[in-house]
């Protein structure tokens, strides 16, 4: 696969390493670091003090870069390191008794993020930095939209001429190889772009990634629109390389997901749903895929709800499950915001970003599926669960009362996204005083932040999650407000 057109890359362009998490135990925190580098380039060396040079892995090689991954092992110490050209990266791989990690989602926005100062986009990230020199992070979770890919629509004639065709002409186009290289060619670029501004790639380079899709690392709304539009060749197509982008940007892995290739943290070895499952000493971490099987009836398909209960129902003895769901769990009740909009025609435009949430009057049967399924793994196997989840650009928090256990959810979102209206908090807000409670006698309830008065922040924020011996806190960094107190969960 080549591109004709394709801008000669300077031989020092390099990106990465790029650390992503694999798991671990007492002894060993496995990791694997993605490099992407010129083709014809000859790699610096990748040493790990323990193992010696790590030989790697290529994953592809696609538009004049090699996609390579060194997989390798670093000793569960808070002060182990790695080398690579040259320079010595601190990692803390220690995550068997006290731990911190981060939280961040909505690494961008839909129109012109690319064009803001650097250090306005990535305030949030410079201070996440300084939290980790101060003190570090055992892992860092990506919740969703780690890059804002909207601009795809843009990237080819033929796929602005799509997006502005009639139905008829839409469904009769077939995705063409010009098409296909364009699209994939974006986001492998629009990946390394965010990827490589200085203030993320420090973070990347030393604190290990669990990364999660949502629609905007598609494109807005993708799984939530009409069927008729998902179904036409070039909507699959575009979503086919979409992808191979995460696999290669978000798993580390090679963009054909054919069980030998897909790592084992992921559950579906198909390669239909991508969730995926990493334990740790005492946490066990997983991720629902919400995307690659939704339609605007399902959130998930048969093989991302097989392979959550199996996921769920084999979690260690006394792991807390910290699970990781794109969009909110317990939500306002968007059941009155969409029949208002049925009412209104001209509204209509609004509703794959209703059909996107847990609470859409679509979604109800699944919603009240998914929320038993939490109850029955809290309370049967006697496990904590805490809910990760970014998405709407607010931060906000949320319990879910079960028969036995409380479940917390925790919203943080989003870590560069510029913060919506004070009046759109004020709606959603609204939203959540009404109340929605699928589950008889089991209320889902939204709340302020710790210190906070409002149920919804609209702030930029990242969330920090800290283990002290059996105990978990939670706190938000609120852009221009500063931390929450501590939220015992």
């Amino acid at each position: 696969m080549t591109d004709k057109n394709q801008t000669p890359i300077a031989k020092d362009q390099l990106f990465g390493p790029f650390l992503f998490a694999r798991g671990g135990d007492e002894k060993t925190s496995r990791i694997a670091a993605l490099v992407v580098a010129p083709e014809g380039l000859d790699l610096p060396e990748f040493r790990v003090l323990e193992q010696g040079a790590i030989t790697p892995v290529l994953l592809a090689t696609l538009y004049g870069r090699c996609y390579w991954r060194f997989d390798f092992d670093l000793p569960a110490k808070s002060d182990t390191s790695y080398n690579f050209d040259n320079e010595t990266y601190s990692v803390c791989a220690d995550l068997t008794k006290d731990v911190r990690f981060g939280f961040v989602s909505c690494n961008g926005q839909e129109d012109g993020d690319l064009d803001r100062p650097l250090e306005d986009r990535n305030a949030l990230w410079i201070d996440l930095a300084k939290q980790h020199e101060e003190q570090p992070f055992s892992l860092l979770l990506h919740g969703g939209d780690q890059i804002y890919a909207d601009g795809v629509w843009e990237c080819h004639p033929d796929i602005i001429a799509w997006d502005k065709a009639r139905r008829r002409q839409r469904l009769a186009t077939a995705f063409s190889d010009e098409m296909r290289d364009a699209v994939l060619k974006f986001y492998l670029d629009h990946y390394l772009a965010i990827y490589g501004q200085p203030q993320i790639s420090h973070m990347l380079a030393r604190v290990p990634s669990l990364m999660m899709w949502d629609d905007h690392d598609i494109f807005d709304g993708w799984g939530s629109h009409k069927k008729w539009f998902q179904g036409s060749a070039v909507a699959r197509g575009m979503f086919a390389c979409a992808l191979e982008a995460f696999c290669l940007m978000q798993l580390c892995t090679a963009p054909d997901t054919t069980p030998e290739n897909l790592p084992d943290m992921v559950l579906d070895r198909d390669g239909q749903s991508l969730a995926w499952k990493v334990d740790y000493p005492g946490v066990s971490l997983i991720a629902p895929d919400l995307r690659s099987e939704r339609t605007p009836s399902d959130i998930m398909g048969d093989h991302g709800w097989r392979d959550l209960l199996a996921a769920l129902e084999t979690i260690p003895d006394g792991n807390r499950v910290l699970l990781m769901s794109s969009v909110p769990v317990i939500g306002p009740r968007l059941s009155l915001v969409e029949m208002f909009l049925h009412l209104l025609p001209s509204a209509q435009k609004y509703e794959d970003d209703l059909r996107d949430q847990w609470q859409s009057r679509w979604h109800r049967r699944e919603w009240c599926r998914f929320l038993e399924l939490l109850e029955s793994v809290a309370n049967e196997h006697d496990h904590e669960i805490t809910l990760l989840s970014g998405e709407i650009h607010v931060a906000t928090r949320g319990t879910f009362e079960t028969r036995g256990k409380t479940i917390h959810q925790l919203v943080a979102s989003g870590i560069s996204h510029t913060a919506p209206p004070a009046m759109f908090a004020r709606v959603l807000g609204l939203l959540a005083w009404i109340g929605d409670h699928p589950l008889p006698e089991r209320p889902t309830k939204l709340k302020p932040l710790p210190g906070r008065i409002g149920t919804y922040c609209a702030a930029r924020n990242y969330l920090t999650l800290a283990r002290k011996g059996n105990s978990w806190d939670a706190n938000w960094h609120l852009e221009g407000i500063g931390w929450t107190p501590d939220l015992t969960i």
